[in-house]
């Protein structure tokens, strides 16, 4: 999955251990759920850590949702759960990879 690089401008928060945001691995680097969107620390500045386009997930079989056994993470109007190292999103009867 690639990510475009989008800063998020001014944003003074550092997020790290203990920070207050949830914390969600993901890929080689750690997500911060921050404001309804994803950050992550990117040299000296703090990136969106969104899709570059819409990546469906291939072969997903397992149905999130309340009581799944997957963190729940509120992301813009939807929730993504977190599983297998990536976050993943119901989308038009499929799972996409957030």
């Amino acid at each position: 999955m690639t990510t475009a690089h989008a800063p998020h401008p001014n944003h003074t928060h550092q997020h790290g251990g203990g920070c207050g945001h949830v914390a969600v691995p993901h890929n080689d680097h750690v997500d911060y759920v921050h404001d309804g969107h994803i950050h992550h620390m990117h040299e000296d500045h703090v990136d969106e850590c969104e899709p570059g386009s819409h990546i469906p997930h291939g072969g997903h079989a397992h149905e999130h949702g309340e009581g799944c056994g997957h963190v729940a993470v509120p992301h813009d109007d939807h929730v993504d759960y977190v599983h297998d190292g990536h976050r993943h999103a119901e989308h038009e009867g499929h799972w996409d990879d957030h």
